[in-house]
């Protein structure tokens, strides 16, 4: 029980640092002259992911992604009921985080044109946003992937590589869709925001679970021995 809450704690961190930086200081600067932009906002979520890496790594692994989740299980690092309640307590904690940002801007005078950091992309760009949550979170599961194996991984320094290129991803893929890479972080906010993020959610389901399962194939086809 203590890895499955480790993962609803760390996807709530997550959610609300990551988030929590778009809503209130991604476009902060018209407002109190220190808005941080893309790259802040980008550095936001690696940070967080940083953090809670070398915090519940130990206990978890730190996946508070079901992409990473759905990759890890495909490559063979874990059974198939552990990636469910995995998956499970992802969403509540990033539901959790969700309820603290609409808590945060319900009571105060500090916010964005979101309540939530939603996900979304524009009308006509579905294949563009399909194409870059497929691909970045191909690219962002097969750095976890390698980073973590037990022979050819980067140890102690996974979690950093980890937080890294979730920042570098962020920074391309943040004017496309707000980049999600992460079904949970997604399903939360939509679930408090509503309307065109709801609707749109099931891209940012469908597609980060299709780069996640491309990439524990190539990873089974590059870097495990044979």
């Amino acid at each position: 029980m203590k890895k499955y809450l480790a993962e609803m704690i760390g996807t709530m961190v997550l959610v609300l640092m990551g988030c929590g930086s778009a809503i209130f200081a991604g476009n902060a600067a018209d407002i109190v002259g220190a808005g941080v932009g893309t790259l802040g906002v980008a550095f936001a979520f690696g940070l967080a992911v940083i953090a809670m890496a070398y915090t519940i790594g130990n206990i978890s692994g730190c996946h508070i992604n079901p992409a990473i989740t759905l990759g890890v299980w495909l490559s063979g690092r874990m059974n198939g009921r552990d990636a469910s309640m995995y998956m499970i307590f992802q969403v509540i904690g990033a539901i959790l985080g969700s309820l603290i940002l609409v808590a945060l801007v319900s009571t105060g005078g500090h916010g964005g044109p979101t309540i939530s950091g939603a996900n979304s992309y524009d009308t006509g760009e579905m294949a563009q946003a399909f194409i870059a949550e497929t691909v970045f979170t191909f690219i962002f599961v097969l750095v976890v992937l390698g980073t973590t194996d037990e022979k050819k991984g980067a140890g102690n320094l996974a979690g950093l590589a980890i937080g890294l290129t979730l920042v570098l991803i962020h920074i391309v893929c943040i004017p496309i869709t707000g980049t999600s890479v992460n079904p949970a972080r997604s399903i939360g906010p939509a679930l408090v925001e509503g309307g065109q993020a709801l609707a749109q959610l099931w891209l940012f389901i469908v597609a980060p679970f299709v780069g996640a399962a491309l990439s524990s194939l190539v990873w089974k086809m590059v870097g495990e021995d044979k």
